[in-house]
């Protein structure tokens, strides 16, 4: 396929390929509604620069862009950390390398393992801060001395790091929330299972869904924190099923799904009780198909892992200034899409974003 460029967005936009480039790099000399729209065709028609040629026509150093991600919740941060790879694939003629550190556990050891890439040193780091309130200090010190931080998936919003990819949790919880009181009858009771609250993705989607949910419907929402353990929220789900309250309704607002889809089998509730899950991996699709899960709010982590590196690479070799956040629109998986996305036919390796 022939590649896009500037000039092919320049057309479309009806603008000239110089307006382009400021768009695409932060420049000042245009106006914030051409830039939106001229971003918005570059990213309908996926384009993305080559940075490569453009480094090594100015003879620039290979980039070091160090990577702390968890290995537990392997069905998420699996698929972020391919989205990485593949961008520094992509990016191997200009001498990219990625360093991988990760943690065992989303919030944990993470100021450890970043101090640890510090100290390599990198020119970048990528991080998912589960305890922010632990890595601020160190996300701050590695910015002091010249090192841009990106947060991928969620944010630790009282440091100084350079940018975040991911997307919007409030709107994600906002999404949430009106399938489910178009699923419902109005003034339902309903339950949110979430991870830790402290973790700032898990706590504004709960917040998002909570408002929006009582807003347009009128019914109680119910918090659960099942801190990413399996056996905690297979426990506390099949509690809430079978116990003296009745729930209509049950919004898991992080990948750790699947035990909440077996606890509903147990209570012997599949497809009575309304579940609306997050992300997409290969383990749910049966769910969907036996109709336990209703719909699923994709955060597109693969995707995340390629923006997140792509955004940062462009940073330190063409000087393109990064946003304060870069939000990816998210999907709503049902049964009637579910073939479409990547993730319900090939591992996190083996293809592109669908």
């Amino acid at each position: 396929m022939k590649r896009i460029g500037v000039r092919d967005i320049a057309r479309l936009a009806n603008v000239s390929p110089g307006t382009v480039d400021r768009a695409l790099h932060g420049r000042k000399g245009i106006t914030e509604e051409t830039r939106k729209r001229i971003l918005a065709i570059a990213e309908s028609m996926g384009y993305s620069p080559d940075l490569a040629a453009r480094a090594l026509s100015v003879g620039r150093a290979p980039v070091q862009v160090g990577v702390s991600l968890p290995r537990e919740i392997h069905f998420y941060f699996d698929q972020l950390l391919a989205g990485i790879q593949r961008e520094a694939g992509r990016l191997e003629r200009l001498g990219v390398e990625v360093r991988y550190s990760p943690t065992e556990r989303l919030g944990r050891d993470e100021a450890d393992k970043a101090k640890a890439l510090l100290e390599r040193p990198v020119d970048a780091l990528i991080l998912a801060p589960g305890d922010p309130e632990a890595l601020t200090p160190v996300i701050d010190e590695a910015e002091s001395r010249g090192v841009p931080v990106i947060c991928v998936d969620t944010d630790a919003p009282r440091s100084k790091r350079s940018t975040i990819v991911c997307v919007n949790p409030d709107i994600c919880g906002n999404l949430a929330a009106e399938l489910m009181a178009g699923f419902l009858p109005p003034a339902s009771a309903v339950a949110v299972f979430t991870g830790m609250l402290a973790v700032e993705d898990h706590a504004r989607k709960t917040e998002g869904f909570r408002k929006m949910f009582e807003d347009i419907s009128g019914g109680c929402v119910q918090v659960i924190e099942a801190h990413e353990d399996e056996e905690e929220a297979f426990q506390k789900c099949f509690a809430l099923l079978t116990g003296p309250e009745t729930v209509a309704g049950i919004y898991v607002n992080t990948v750790n799904c699947l035990p909440v889809c077996r606890a509903i089998g147990a209570a012997g509730l599949g497809g009575k009780v309304k579940l609306i899950t997050t992300d997409l991996f290969r383990d749910m699709v049966p769910f969907f198909q036996k109709r336990v899960i209703a719909a699923s709010i994709h955060g597109r982590p693969y995707a995340q892992g390629e923006m997140a590196l792509r955004l940062i690479v462009d940073h330190l070799v063409n000087g393109s200034a990064l946003p304060p956040a870069h939000f990816l629109l998210p999907h709503i998986v049902m049964r009637s899409n579910l073939p479409l996305f990547r993730e319900t036919a090939l591992s996190s390796s083996s293809a592109g974003e669908a």
